[in-house]
């Protein structure tokens, strides 16, 4: 008895939430952009982020 291999591929359409490429991505280029921000911030008052903050 031989098996057959369907002839058609189901098309899956990207999931909207989750972990997701462009969920990932968009994470990843806040998380550039706010690293950025606290080393300027740290660098433009001589404090760091926590003292800058009220925390430190």
């Amino acid at each position: 008895m031989t098996q057959q291999q369907p002839t058609v591929s189901p098309k899956v359409s990207d999931p909207k939430f989750g972990f997701n490429e462009y969920a990932e991505r968009l994470n990843g280029r806040a998380a550039m952009i706010g690293f950025a921000l606290a080393l300027a911030i740290e660098y433009a008052t001589g404090q760091g982020l926590l003292s800058w903050l009220g925390l430190g």
